[in-house]
């Protein structure tokens, strides 16, 4: 059985005492493949020596998360992200959206950074990773102002309604599952199941959002199949081909690197 990690962030200080591990692990379990978001280009090159030292395995994004949109270095993170994009390749631009939880200062500074780097992926033929947090209406909004035949990629950390998926779904998102969709407090179970399987894949997003049971503790890759057991319950299918559509679907976003 093959899984993908299509949103993890290995590269974090969480993972410092026993990164190798954590990822060994995860491979034995068959996690075999893991996308790794970027925050800033402060994270950049951490991504890349993990890109070095699992090639084939650890994919890199390039992006500027919402949280650390800051007015005083937006149009330097920007220039950083296109002068590494025409340099070398990527998976996806990502993660980018819009975060109005943490931060509503900025919020015209979180537009324009989702807008340029939306502009980015469809010069570069590239996928996007959005993060969207208390911000659909906003996020939907650009979405609708920059679709384009070739604009895809995965909506992380999928938490809204059916229409919202759907909406997503429309704008040509897969949904990103995770850990979230094993905790009690969530609603997206019971509707899941109206959603095609070819519009989902699995993630994590280590060192964040654990499954139950491990909720409240690190996340990890290997967690993975904890979200893939719950799935698999919702959507009524064996494990072992819940696992092949998410991969494949996976593959699909990422251009199959």
């Amino acid at each position: 059985m093959e899984l993908i990690d299509t949103h993890t962030h290995l590269y974090l200080k969480e993972f410092d005492s026993d990164r190798y591990k954590v990822i060994e692990n995860a491979l034995k379990a068959g996690v075999q493949q893991f996308y790794l978001p970027s925050l800033d280009s402060k994270t950049f090159s951490l991504i890349l020596d993990l890109e070095r030292l699992y090639p084939g395995i650890c994919f890199p994004m390039i992006g500027l998360h919402p949280c650390h949109v800051h007015p005083d270095i937006l149009e330097i993170e920007l220039a950083f992200i296109k002068t590494f994009l025409s340099e070398r390749s990527f998976s996806a631009i990502g993660e980018i959206g819009i975060d109005l939880y943490w931060e509503k200062s900025f919020l015209k500074e979180q537009q324009k950074a989702f807008s340029h780097q939306i502009h980015l992926a469809k010069q570069s033929d590239l996928p996007i990773v959005i993060h969207c947090r208390a911000a659909f209406k906003e996020v939907f909004e650009i979405l609708e102002q920059e679709k384009h035949p070739r604009l895809r990629g995965v909506f992380h950390c999928f938490t809204g309604t059916l229409e919202q998926a759907e909406q997503a779904i429309h704008y040509g998102m897969k949904l990103g599952i995770g850990g979230i969709v094993t905790f009690k407090s969530n609603s997206t179970d019971r509707f899941l199941h109206r959603i095609a399987l070819e519009h989902i894949v699995l993630e994590t997003d280590a060192p964040y959002l654990a499954p139950v049971p491990y909720r409240g503790k690190r996340n990890e890759p290997l967690f993975l199949l904890r979200t893939l057991s719950k799935l698999a319950e919702v959507y009524g299918i064996e494990e072992k081909e819940l696992a092949h559509i998410t991969s494949a679907n996976a593959r699909k976003v990422f251009g199959g690197v």
